[in-house]
């Protein structure tokens, strides 16, 4: 039979409460041997007295004779027995259940003074020193004694079968060797030495006169062999953990320090994983068996308690309590953990509705059970804000250079974090208005999928397929879009998102007329009419890492055009996009490569444009190229400078592979765009309170080069993060200063926002 055959392993609801601490288990025999020295002490004086009494001359000639015949006659016939003896037992007094709770081993040190019954009344003699004689017992703890033997033997004064404990036992002696002259207190070190060598559950010191001297003994009473295991209250403790901790032992005599070390292991366990659970109590039964209890909290109930902002006194918050519940990965029933709590928060707070959030454990009324109470502080749900500003140069017109913006947002609609934003922005060139309302989380369903429903009029420049035209027109694309898009985890740091969409596209010029061709002569529409509609069923999934800027990120893109109507278009458009960082040293290596194919009756407005700050550095935006098919791949490595200054150097590739004349019109060709084309440079990134900033001078393989710029193809400092920092402010308003150089026409937007 497998030597762990006999390894059991039982649940039980059991619950046990939690001690406040767990020592180790020798700390908890020292601190109850301690308390035997003044026992050991009254030896002696028993010694002494009996010494005495055989001394007492009756004359000077006789003393000797006597003296030595009383000590032979008492020492042969009634040996002194002097015992110390160890026991697994639990104590009913409460002062000692104090002291010793604390350890997984409940344990208590006793010693007891043994001496055979005698007839004759010479022999019976003194009586033993009473607990007051203190002085008497300091006199003789430092008296010596000769040892001229020192054995070890079971607690019939047999040998021991396992030699090897004997070994342990002999080896575990310090100051106890033949021929030695000993004092109690090494001796009562020695007895410590053996106990706290684990393999023992008695040791009593037995002191023997023979012809040849005193004979020292220690009765000692192994442990029992360990043939099994019951685990009992352990509900989320794995079973292998306990088979792999036990395995070892399977077999042999129960070591005493090796199971408290267990103990602890099984203690860290729990608390690596930041659970509330411990061992409470350890038994080892008649058989060999071991009975471990284990004491872990349960999480019985869970309660919102909304916070006021300014006094932190309790009042009525306006997010219903299931809408926060809901976020929380920590259930009822669960062993609470500490680290489930700590995400928890961190999810509660990313809801965007909290300006803090805190978890109190507390016990509950049921042994071995905690309470959680959440506590949080509500931002303001909502507000307006709205901005304006002049720009020089890019329009005429009454209303040249008049740029502005409008928004109104509301983060927790009905109390169920469901949020609506209303925007309009009007620039010289882009104007977008749109309504976006989402609900992160769908009630009723289980999977935390969230609905998105958009509806959106745009107005963009053209210019990123259709620019440089000689005549120095522009031309914009006007886009109407309705959807509505799902979106859910797929698994750990995956997401997906699915959506249908339907999008009135077309352009227009300076004079927002609609126009069917360019400058060139090429088709700015797939079907010949000012306008092209289409219905998108999109798919998305996308891998995140740590989510670091370096970290690593997946992301491939579906769009399939369905020909609902016959004149709607129909096409099939994907797009795929990668990064992998890499330490080396101080820097870091950041790797990305994207590209994308298109077929089918498709816009040629929305060819894939290669060029510019976020695909060719080097290049301004659509200038390599535009295409059906592309490429781009980007290497850089960044290095620490200064403080959150880093610096970097990159080069970047990308190419239309020989796709840009199947795009209709060819405008790519028309504008004589190379089609391929590398970019390098160097430049620095600051990853400031206000967010991160970028600032790269590039270089082109047509030594031109490229606008500085941030995040756009120019000079662009953006500092959004104010309006997060101030949004839980009403009435206090702040500054969102945009400074955008384009050539050099340069344009200051300030945006005032009230909340």
């Amino acid at each position: 039979m497998h030597p762990n055959d006999g390894v059991s392993f039982t649940s039980s609801s059991l619950k046990i409460p939690l001690p406040s601490s767990s020592p180790s288990l020798s700390q908890a025999l020292a601190s109850q041997l301690a308390r035997t020295g003044h026992s050991v002490f009254q030896l002696i004086d028993s010694l002494r007295n009996r010494s005495n009494y055989v001394r007492n001359p009756l004359s000077r000639s006789t003393e000797s004779t006597q003296s030595d015949l009383g000590i032979s006659s008492l020492f042969r016939s009634s040996p002194l027995l002097f015992s110390l003896s160890l026991s697994l037992t639990r104590s009913t007094d409460p002062t000692q259940n104090h002291n010793i709770a604390k350890s997984p081993l409940l344990c208590s040190a006793s010693l007891s003074l043994t001496q055979p019954a005698s007839t004759d009344s010479t022999q019976s003699g003194s009586e033993l020193p009473q607990k007051g004689q203190s002085a008497t017992a300091g006199r003789h703890d430092e008296e010596r004694v000769l040892i001229s033997e020192v054995l070890v033997r079971n607690k019939d004064g047999e040998e021991l079968e396992m030699k090897d404990l004997e070994m342990e036992a002999l080896t575990a002696l310090k100051a106890c060797r033949a021929n030695s002259a000993l004092t109690v207190r090494e001796v009562q070190e020695d007895v410590h030495r053996i106990i706290d060598s684990g393999y023992f559950s008695s040791c009593m010191p037995v002191a023997v006169d023979t012809r040849d001297g005193i004979r020292l003994v220690f009765q000692v009473e192994p442990n029992q062999e360990f043939h099994g295991l019951v685990c009992e209250g352990a509900n989320v403790l794995p079973s292998k953990f306990l088979e792999d901790a036990f395995r070892d032992g399977h077999g042999k005599v129960v070591n005493l320090k090796r199971l408290d070390e267990v103990i602890n292991s099984i203690n860290g366990w729990y608390m690596e994983r930041g659970l509330f659970g411990l061992v409470s109590g350890v038994d080892i039964l008649s058989g060999g068996i071991i009975r471990l209890q284990v004491a872990e909290a349960e999480v019985n109930n869970i309660s919102i308690r909304f916070l006021d902002r300014k006094t932190g006194e309790p009042c009525k918050g306006k997010t219903k309590p299931e809408t926060i519940l809901r976020q929380l990965t920590t259930k009822k029933g669960q062993v609470y953990s500490m680290l489930q709590g700590k995400r928890d928060v961190d999810t509660v707070s990313t809801m965007g509705l909290m300006e803090d959030v805190s978890i109190i454990p507390q016990p509950a009324g049921d042994a071995g059970k905690v309470d959680l109470i959440m506590n949080v502080v509500e931002r303001p749900s909502g507000g307006f804000s709205a901005g304006g500003g002049i720009s020089s140069g890019i329009t005429s017109g009454p209303l040249s250079g008049l740029i502005g913006s409008f928004a109104y947002s509301h983060r927790n609609l009905f109390g169920r974090n469901q949020k609506l934003n209303i925007s309009l922005e009007r620039g010289q060139i882009d104007s977008i208005f749109r309504i976006n309302y989402t609900d992160p989380w769908i009630e009723g369903d289980d999977k935390r999928t969230s609905r998105t429903i958009i509806v959106q009029n745009s107005r963009t420049p053209g210019t990123l397929v259709h620019g440089n035209l000689h005549d120095n027109s522009s031309l914009s694309i006007g886009r109407v879009t309705a959807g509505v898009e799902f979106s859910r985890p797929i698994r750990p740091k995956w997401n997906g998102t699915a959506g249908l969409i339907f999008q009135h596209a077309g352009a227009r010029d300076e004079k927002g007329n609609p126009i069917i061709k360019d400058f060139y002569g090429s088709p700015l529409t797939a079907s010949g009419k000012p306008y092209d509609d289409m219905l998108l069923a999109k798919f998305e999934s996308v891998y995140t890492g740590s989510g670091d800027q370096g970290s690593s990120m997946f992301a491939f893109n579906m769009e399939q055009g369905l020909p609902v109507m016959p004149e709607w278009l129909f096409f099939n458009r994907v797009n795929a996009r990668a990064r992998k960082g890499v330490e080396i040293g101080p820097a870091r290596l950041l790797l990305s490569l994207s590209g994308g194919h298109v077929v089918g009756n498709f816009s040629p407005h929305e060819a894939f444009a290669i060029g510019g700050t976020n695909s060719v550095r080097g290049y301004e935006e659509g200038a390599v190229g535009s295409g059906r098919s592309y490429v781009v791949g980007s290497s850089e490595v960044s290095f620490p400078m200064v403080g959150p200054v880093e610096g970097v150097m990159f080069a970047d590739y990308g190419h239309d592979l020989w796709s840009g004349p199947n795009v209709p019109g060819d405008p790519a060709g028309a504008r004589f765009k190379p089609g391929s084309g590398y970019g390098y440079g160097f430049g620095i990134r600051v990853e400031s309170p206000l967010g991160p900033l970028r600032l790269e001078y590039a270089f082109n393989d047509r030594q031109a080069k490229s606008s500085l710029g941030c995040q756009l193809p120019r000079v662009h400092i953006d500092i959004p993060p104010l309006m997060h920092n101030y949004q839980g402010h009403p009435g206090l308003p702040y500054l969102h200063m945009l400074w955008r150089c384009r050539s050099s026409l340069p344009s200051m937007h300030v945006n005032i926002s009230l909340f």
